[in-house]
């Protein structure tokens, strides 16, 4: 047996009990490509011993596809895996890569990343024009999704905050979330909703930077220009089980970033913005005085 088969085999036992289906599913990918590349097959040669197509087996390697018994047992047959623990094992990980997550009954465009987010480990997130949705007050995330084109209907934006409140658990729930978040200074600039609900988000930012799971940063205007100017973007963080990922934002909907030497570029384009932004005290000062002057405004406008 390969070392990283090994590897993916011993790690899983300590995989917490929070992940959910879509986790399990990438797991479960995890562990088959190691045996497919173990047993010196490629894509195309597996799925054609199967009976497979190659974007079935491709899908199931990645954890975008739903693996079932019958798949399962016909690739432990392919990859010679007789043990019947690591079989039941497997068919266990297929079975609960089928289970409903909480967020899926939303119907939201973007579920995958909330069930990665989810049972992640630590998040690395920059945002570079409004307030990172875990970070947002429920005021702040409904003007968000208020302008939005199409224009949303009014219980559809309901549905929207209420996920976007229910994700923020994770940085609460134990084990929480480690989170590090660099936004760019025209996310604490931009008026959202009104004078009062920036003034509101603002402290909750102050707030929340405390928190010892919680790392803000602040690129300052006089940065100047930067490599992610024109990008948001999360790195998704979780055991050695499953891999990394990045999600990239973008206006007709995020898409996935998987290829280990993209990532690389973004790890190395995070790990620069965080070099040019302010420490985290000098963010949160910066943060503070912008909150100040709001209160400043309205004890002028009430005298």
């Amino acid at each position: 047996m390969s070392n990283s088969v090994e590897v993916l085999r011993k790690d899983a036992a300590f995989v917490p009990e929070v992940r959910s289906p879509t986790v399990r599913r990438r797991e479960l990918g995890a562990l088959l490509r190691a045996l497919r590349l173990e047993s010196g097959f490629t894509v195309e040669q597996a799925a054609d011993r199967l009976l497979f197509s190659m974007s079935k087996l491709s899908r199931m390697e990645t954890g975008h596809g739903v693996a079932t018994p019958r798949d399962i047992r016909d690739l432990c047959e392919l990859y010679g895996v007789t043990d019947e623990a690591e079989r039941d094992r497997m068919l266990k990980l297929a079975m609960e890569g089928k289970q409903q997550g909480w967020w899926q009954s939303y119907e939201l465009g973007f579920g995958d990343y909330v069930g990665l987010e989810a049972a992640a480990t630590g998040l690395q997130y920059f945002q570079s024009s409004v307030v990172p949705g875990l970070l947002q007050t429920a005021d702040y995330a409904r003007a968000v999704h208020e302008a939005v084109i199409p224009r949303l209907a009014a219980d559809r934006i309901d549905e929207l905050v209420e996920v976007r409140m229910m994700r923020q658990r994770r940085l609460t729930q134990e084990p929480p979330l480690t989170v590090s978040v660099v936004m760019d200074e025209a996310a604490i600039h931009r008026v959202v909703g009104g004078a009062a609900i920036m003034r509101a988000q603002l402290d909750r930012l102050i707030k929340m930077a405390s928190m010892p799971n919680v790392t803000m940063q602040v690129i300052p205007f006089a940065a100047g220009a930067h490599p992610a100017l024109d990008c948001a973007f999360r790195i998704l963080e979780f055991t050695d089980v499953v891999p990394e990922v990045v999600y990239v934002e973008a206006l007709s909907g995020g898409f996935f970033v998987e290829r280990p030497d993209q990532i690389s570029t973004y790890n190395k384009t995070f790990d620069h913005l965080r070099v040019i932004a302010l420490n985290p005290q000098e963010s949160i000062d910066l943060i503070t005085g912008i909150s100040a002057s709001y209160k400043e405004d309205e004890i002028s406008r009430s005298q």
